[in-house]
Parts: C-alpha cells; sequence; structure tokens
C-alpha cells in the first residue's frame, strides 16, 4: 500500500522540505490520500493529507466528525462539496471550511482530475485513511473509533444528483 516517497519525517529534525513524491501514499478507490504532515510531528494540533480524486468520484457518503475540522483548499480541478443542506463547487485557488458535528461530502465536479490539500484540526482523524486502506475493518467500523459518523445510504442520490461513481475499498 506503500508507494515511492514514503519516507515519514521526524519532528525532530526541523524544517524541512516535502517534495512532490515524498509522503506515504493509499489508494482508497477513486480517490488517494498523501500523507504530508501527521499529528505527531505538528504536536497533535494539524494534520496535512492530498486526495488527488478521480473525474466524477464521490469521496465518501454524507458524513459528520465529532472531533475535528476539515479544511479542504483545492489544487487543481473543480471540487463539489454537501455542507449541511448547501452545495458549493470550488475551483483551484477555494477553500472549503467543513466544520465538525456537520453533515457534508466532497467530489471531484469535474471531468479532469481533482487534487485538494485537506487540512485535519485537531489531528488524528489522518490515520483513518490508513486503516481504511488496510482494509481489515469496514469503514464505518474504522469511523465509529475516529467519531465519525457515516450515511452510507446517501451514497446513491448523490451519485444520481451529481452524475458520480463510488467504489471504496471491498465493494
Amino acid at each position: 500500500m506503500e508507494a515511492t516517497g514514503a519516507k515519514r519525517f521526524d519532528a525532530s529534525g526541523g524544517p524541512r522540505k516535502i517534495g512532490p513524491a515524498d509522503g506515504k501514499r493509499v489508494d482508497l478507490g477513486g480517490m488517494g490520500v498523501r500523507f504530508m504532515l501527521w499529528g505527531e510531528e505538528a504536536g497533535g494540533g494539524v494534520a496535512l493529507v492530498e486526495h488527488p480524486i478521480a473525474p466524477r468520484h464521490l469521496c465518501a457518503p454524507l458524513h459528520r466528525h465529532s472531533r475535528e475540522d476539515e479544511y479542504s483548499f483545492v489544487l487543481e480541478g473543480r471540487m463539489g462539496a454537501q455542507l449541511g443542506d448547501d452545495v458549493v463547487h470550488a475551483e483551484a485557488g477555494d477553500f472549503v471550511f467543513k466544520p465538525r458535528d456537520q453533515w457534508h461530502t466532497f467530489w471531484n465536479a469535474g471531468d479532469t482530475p481533482c487534487r485538494i490539500l485537506e487540512i485535519i484540526s485537531p489531528a488524528g482523524f489522518e490515520r483513518f485513511f490508513e486503516e481504511v486502506a488496510a482494509g481489515t475493518l469496514p469503514p464505518d467500523e474504522v469511523g465509529a473509533r475516529y467519531g465519525l459518523e457515516l450515511d452510507p445510504d446517501s451514497v446513491p442520490r448523490l451519485c444520481a444528483e451529481h452524475g458520480l461513481q463510488f467504489p471504496m475499498p471491498g465493494s
């Protein structure tokens, strides 16, 4: 599951550069995860992952976090997101805030690749992606350990409304 450049950085090493090939990578079936900053490296306050998202791919069912906020910065492509009852579209350079305790999801709303930087605060939830990719437990069971509620029944509606696909590990 690790790709090339899977080196983890030690916070005791001080300032450093993380290149485009650095960081552990996992594939979640249409959405990837490149771990750029682990919570342990930032004193638990924040984690940073990059999500490359395949065209017209839904990244998750509607869900809500009880422990962390997520901030998405679009690097390329077009991201769609449902935030509560609102649907927004974000282009390269746009920033989307997904606060804890609010139902939300996101997807690639275009026909070309989309990449986002996902800031997770406080850190810890980045480990969810690692565990889901390992495939030892279903995503809902892993999510429950991280204070994540999933609404799997939302997937068919979201896919139909936005012209999306939703492959996940083990599906």
